[in-house]
């Protein structure tokens, strides 16, 4: 990244639960993916985030405190809440809902989406 070039604070958005029948082996490696497009990103001198960062704990402590389902009522909502603080989007990975909703969102609210990581300033 050059020095001129404004870090942009960038939401990846791809696979978590998708393709992985409730497997938590397979949601890691989901999870896997994003976490190392976010370290490129950031090694690219952006600063990458994860919906999952924020909704994961959130989620976790509503169901300690007797919510049936937090994935159902907090997962998106938060990641959704994340990307209107964001410059930009990147979808990584294959079929994905959450991942679709997101670049949605993201078309709605006028912010570039990339697809390749390389394309990003």
């Amino acid at each position: 990244m050059s020095t001129t070039a404004k870090p942009l604070m960038i939401l990846v958005a791809g696979p978590y639960r998708s393709g992985t029948d409730g497997d938590q082996a397979r949601i890691r490696v989901n999870l896997e993916h994003m976490r190392r497009a976010a370290l490129e990103l950031y090694r690219r001198g952006h600063l990458p985030v994860l919906g999952e960062w924020f909704a994961l704990p959130l989620i976790e402590e509503a169901e300690l405190a007797g919510l049936e389902d937090g994935y159902e009522e907090l997962f998106h909502p938060i990641a959704e809440r994340v990307l209107e603080r964001c410059d930009a989007c990147l979808r990584i990975g294959g079929p994905s809902e959450g991942a679709d909703r997101m670049v949605d969102m993201a078309i709605r609210l006028d912010k570039p989406i990339y697809t390749d990581i390389e394309a990003i300033p």
